[in-house]
């Protein structure tokens, strides 16, 4: 009679400690994204510091898919900042690791 209960409990505990090491990779993962967003953050707020200490008819690089094109920087400044969509990225990345840990 002990026996059953004793298996039941084996593969429930069994698959709570499969459970245990998918989150735990899953956690793992989004952890080292994330660190990977921050630091493409920081690199684009770093380059965006140094890009503003330049005059504006300085000329600059812009990269158009394989090509790179000669521009003004005050033409390159009037470009959607890049560092919003990684935000926005960012935020939907962590609210969508939030729901699955659920």
């Amino acid at each position: 009679m002990a026996a059953p209960v004793d298996l039941e409990l084996k593969k429930a505990f069994t698959e709570l400690q499969a459970k245990v090491i998918d989150t735990q990779q899953k956690v793992k993962l989004a952890d080292i994204q994330i660190e990977q967003l921050n630091r493409t953050k920081k690199h684009a707020h770093l380059t965006d510091t140094e890009i503003m200490t330049l005059v504006d008819e300085t000329n600059m690089y812009e990269g158009v898919g394989r090509m790179l094109r000669i521009a003004h920087k005050f033409h390159l400044m009037d470009l959607p900042p890049s560092i919003g969509f990684e935000l926005s990225v960012e935020k939907e990345f962590e609210s969508h690791v939030d729901l699955n840990m659920l």
